[in-house]
């Protein structure tokens, strides 16, 4: 499986320019006006994993095949966007068809990038764009509710859609229903206020190592745990190097990581997904799965065949093929395990399956 990320925000906020960074391309197009995307630009993105090369190595493999992530760069809201202000509900609805919301905010001062705002005020920006989802929100649960359209709508939805006006009506947060539904009942409910969410406050390269006071503001209210201080400015001059000169300069600016590696790592951890490995002479490869995926659930993600059929699953942790030098000697050492139906698969655990034809 693979799973999309839409990026959406107010206008000029960097949310093209940091598409461009995260997709390594200049398909968004970048320009200092209001909604200069029109249409969403979608860019998939290989998942970096250091573990692949060192599997593939070992194998012998003749392929690296990484897992994927999807960036889709959603055109600007603005105040009044669910009653079509702006481009209005057509790009509510593309935030509907994506896996996880990254909020971008706007947190650094410029004479040269318009603002649609007469001041920079990241909270205030971001609660435009959260009572515009919650509008349009309130919006398709009133249609979806309507004496006409309940017979429509099945009995586990309804209850949804019914707790949810009850949240938005007592101005209430729609993640309490996070405790009484799974993540696949909410993601059929369509509504955008249930959707897992990163924030990412797009600073100048100034404030890129400890943030600025729009950013400590930020924070100080919605934490840090989901909230990444990002230059969209910065990665996108990183893409444009090579290897070398790109580790010089992350160096000289004290950057770490990428913020496509700090997303990915993000994204993985609010979606509750893990990573597993099959690995031989032919290709080593990642999947995506949910955490808590039993071994014939994950066996599925190859084909649905190695589902149907599934007899068992020789499985060993990534730390022991890696210590063990591969598939013959993890067996010959007893670090290879069988494992049934019922089997959690791990992250980082690397799968061969038996299954019936």
């Amino acid at each position: 499986m693979s799973f999309k990320c839409g990026i959406v925000g107010l206008p000029n906020v960097g949310k093209s320019t940091l598409f461009n960074a995260l997709t390594n391309s200049s398909k968004a197009q970048a320009a200092n006006f209001p909604f200069c995307t029109i249409d969403p630009n979608v860019g998939i993105v290989s998942v970096p994993d250091i573990r692949l090369n060192n599997l593939a190595k070992i194998s012998k493999s003749k392929k690296i095949i990484n897992t994927t992530i999807s960036f889709v760069d959603i055109a600007g809201l603005v105040k009044g966007a669910s009653k079509g202000e702006g481009l209005g509900n057509k790009f509510l609805s593309h935030i509907r068809e994506v896996d996880a919301i990254i909020h971008m905010i706007r947190c650094f001062d410029s004479d040269d990038i318009q603002n649609v705002n007469p001041t920079v005020d990241p909270i205030r920006d971001l609660e435009i764009i959260e009572t515009e989802m919650m509008l349009a929100d309130l919006e398709s649960i009133q249609k979806r509710l309507e004496k006409n359209n309940k017979k429509n709508v099945d009995e586990e939805q309804l209850k949804i859609l019914e707790i949810a006006l009850n949240c938005i009506n007592n101005d209430k947060d729609l993640v309490i229903l996070k405790d009484q539904f799974n993540k696949k009942q909410l993601n059929q409910s369509g509504l955008l206020n249930v959707k897992p969410k990163i924030f990412v406050c797009n600073v100048d390269e100034q404030s890129i190592q400890n943030g600025n006071k729009y950013t400590k503001d930020f924070i100080s209210k919605y934490g840090e745990e989901n909230t990444l201080i990002v230059s969209a400015d910065i990665e996108n001059q990183i893409n444009e190097l090579e290897n070398e000169e790109k580790k010089n300069y992350m160096e000289m600016v004290s950057l770490k990581e990428t913020s496509l590696n700090l997303l990915i790592q993000k994204g993985y951890k609010i979606l509750e997904l893990n990573t597993y490995f099959t690995s031989g002479p032919e290709e080593t490869r990642a999947w995506t799965i949910e955490k808590n995926c039993t071994a014939p659930k994950a066996a599925g993600e190859i084909h649905t065949d190695f589902e149907k059929g599934f007899i068992r699953a020789e499985t060993v942790s990534y730390e022991d093929f890696i210590t063990n030098d591969g598939w013959a000697n993890s067996k010959t050492n007893g670090k290879i395990r069988l494992e049934g139906k019922d089997y959690i698969v791990k992250d980082g655990d690397v799968l061969n399956f038996r299954f019936n034809t």
